[in-house]
């Protein structure tokens, strides 16, 4: 944030997700966000607000989407049980899948009030392209102007995993995606050191910023314990669903892995003539403030929205936001031609 040039825009979920966000990193170390060297720009909207959304951003990557440490270590794997989710995914699963490319489109109210547009194409060869227009996207294709995450990848990858069977490691695998500052599967000295080493980091990056450093934390046990296990799992799982939706193993993956969630429970409803399903993660799980509602289409899984449901209970409930997104296969040579 001391130079805000290079500070990427925030991807749309980043409003959803940053007061849970917040409440989470306040309960755990947060390691540093891998940004991409170059990023679209971000229309019509101000300095401030640009900045105030970089900061949100940065948070939602780095606890939820970036390099957060997650994993308990004292956590037993859920089982898959028969639900909706299990069902639509196998079916999900075995639909053929037509061009070499996914196209993800969201769309989200900025802080001015405007409609802020994201594209996104994530090649079947790992690729990613942004832009805020089409033509803006055709362009950054047509440079091979790649902003590709690794992390992208990774959760990419572990949903394709529990698509393919193994969602018990698949699970494991996605709560640990970036870190296992928690412990996950070592012995208690080994996870009090690993949390020691991920609170020195913290304390660096206080540091550097300038910021007074936090007083240390104990690694947290219980409720607290279980509720950030499932915070993590809910939420670079989601993430994986929304820069993979387009992609069928991806998608089927994402359902199995949500459908292992005590904490999501799963309805039904109609989305513009369509039969949809509304996945709920707990306000519990999203540091509660208010639950997230995921609504996908429940023919093929593919994601229509995201919105946040501020708790009314809560001392400090969550503020409402909705992103909408469009996902479809495409071909890359289309995308590079402005044909999407």
């Amino acid at each position: 944030m001391r130079n805000l040039r290079e500070v990427p825009s925030p991807r749309p979920e980043a409003y959803d997700r940053a007061r849970t966000a917040l409440h989470t990193a306040m309960a755990e170390p947060v390691a540093a966000v891998v940004r991409p060297k170059r990023w679209f720009s971000w229309p019509k909207a101000g300095v401030a607000a640009v900045g105030a959304a970089a900061v949100a951003a940065a948070v939602v990557m780095g606890t939820t989407g970036g390099t957060v440490p997650a994993g308990p270590s004292d956590a037993a794997p859920q089982a898959v049980v028969e639900s909706p989710l299990v069902k639509l995914a196998s079916e999900i699963k075995a639909a053929a899948q037509p061009g070499d490319s996914s196209l993800i489109i969201t769309k989200k109210i900025a802080p001015d009030g405007s409609l802020y547009v994201v594209y996104t194409v994530y090649t079947d060869k790992g690729q990613v392209f942004h832009g805020d227009s089409v033509k803006s996207l055709a362009a950054a294709s047509a440079k091979n102007d790649d902003g590709a995450h690794p992390f992208d990848a990774k959760v990419t990858a572990v949903a394709r995993l529990a698509a393919n069977g193994d969602v018990e490691k698949a699970r494991v695998a996605m709560i640990t995606a970036s870190g296992n500052a928690l412990g996950l599967g070592l012995s208690p000295a080994e996870a009090d050191k690993a949390w020691a080493d991920a609170q020195a980091e913290v304390a660096e990056m206080f540091r550097e910023g300038g910021k007074p450093v936090p007083a240390p934390r104990p690694r947290p046990t219980g409720v607290e314990l279980e509720n950030l296990i499932g915070n993590h799992l809910w939420s670079n799982t989601t993430y994986a669903l929304f820069v993979g939706a387009a992609n069928a193993e991806v998608r089927s993956g994402v359902l199995k892995l949500l459908a292992t969630m005590k904490d999501v429970t799963v309805g039904e409803t109609d989305v513009n003539g369509q039969r949809a399903l509304t996945l709920t993660g707990a306000a519990a799980i999203q540091g509660g403030g208010g639950s997230q509602v995921i609504t996908v289409n429940a023919d093929n899984g593919l994601p229509f929205s995201s919105e946040v449901v501020p708790a009314k209970d809560s001392a400090d409930p969550s503020k409402p936001s909705r992103v909408k997104y469009e996902s479809s296969r495409v071909n890359l040579a289309d995308v590079v031609a402005g044909k999407i």
